[in-house]
């Protein structure tokens, strides 16, 4: 973080936060809620950073009283991990999840919450299809980090038991995570129906285009890796077969985007509806800004700041 300096200040903790297009978007956004002495404060942490930079990180922002608050992504589980004796009040979804998407303070005190459950079920809703899962499609999940297992969360809880997926595969290279999303989600206690949840540890493309191929019609296929923004690549090869009718998530609008490439290629012959992670981005930030400076914001607003982002851009590298 940067130096004392007196300045009003909301984080963004990430991979490559400086790089994000949040950087040009953010100023447009605070003139338009009346934060215009609120300036972004980015933060680059490498993946694996140890534990220490996560306790410094979080420690700055509960001391320092310009900070308001902070935005986590890449990070939210084992912020949390290194970090949960700091926080003064964790809300049911970060206990639940065990991660934090988002800082906030009131009244001295610091606060964690889980937004992505909330967040990505929003930017979800805007493209499947109403009754999309009633006929029996399925999800698969590259990728069982926060984002992932926020996703699985809000499918497995949909307000409408027809309309849930009756299987959500999860694929992780790390069998550790698989099953730590198996603890959490078997706590949830969703409704009945719920779906079936497979987990599955793999690294290799190869295997995952076979996962991919035996999806039935109309199947939700999700990269939620990071491959293609944080690292470079993606989970399936260029051979892997997209499921007919289906839809392809790739949850990142920034980098080289492998995936989202992958699913436009087929996106005719198989008659895909293909999703970028911009209006995650839109509904995940304004979840934080509202969180952070008790805003109020409804839905009119979001549809307002979305407009706000996409004229802000101005080719920059994104999320």
């Amino acid at each position: 973080m940067p130096a004392h300096d007196d300045w009003s200040r909301l984080g963004f903790i990430g991979v490559t936060a400086t790089r994000s297009s949040i950087n040009q978007v953010f100023p447009a956004w605070a003139r338009e809620l009346g934060l215009e002495g609120v300036r972004l404060d980015p933060v680059d942490l490498p993946i694996g950073s140890p534990p220490e930079r996560y306790r410094e990180v979080v420690a700055e922002i509960a001391q320092d009283p310009y900070h308001h608050g902070a935005l986590v992504t890449s990070h939210k589980v084992r912020l949390l991990e290194a970090a949960a004796d700091l926080f003064d009040e964790l809300d049911p979804l970060a206990r639940l999840a065990n991660e934090v998407s988002c800082i906030s303070k009131r009244d001295g005190r610091l606060r964690g919450h889980a937004k992505d459950p909330i967040t990505a079920g929003r930017a979800l809703e805007d493209f499947v299809p109403p009754d999309h899962f009633a006929s029996h499609a399925e999800v698969l999940c590259f990728g069982a980090g926060g984002s992932g297992l926020a996703i699985s969360i809000h499918l497995a809880t949909r307000p409408d038991a027809h309309d849930r997926p009756r299987r959500i595969t999860l694929v992780n290279r790390r069998r550790a995570r698989l099953d730590e999303c198996r603890a959490i989600l078997q706590r949830l206690g969703p409704p009945e129906p719920a779906p079936v949840f497979v987990y599955v540890s793999n690294a290799d493309p190869r295997t995952n285009d076979d996962l991919m191929g035996a999806l039935p019609a109309g199947s939700l296929v999700i990269n939620a890796t990071g491959l293609g923004k944080d690292q470079p690549g993606s989970p399936i090869t260029d051979t892997g077969r997209f499921p007919q009718q289906g839809l392809a998530w790739e949850i990142n609008y920034r980098g080289e985007l492998d995936f989202l490439h992958q699913a436009r290629a087929q996106q005719e012959e198989h008659g895909l509806l293909v999703e970028d992670g911009w209006r995650y981005f839109v509904h995940g930030w304004s979840a934080v800004i509202d969180e952070v400076f008790d805003l109020g914001l409804g839905e009119g607003d979001v549809e307002r700041l979305s407009e706000i982002a996409a004229e802000a851009r101005t080719g920059g590298s994104g999320r």
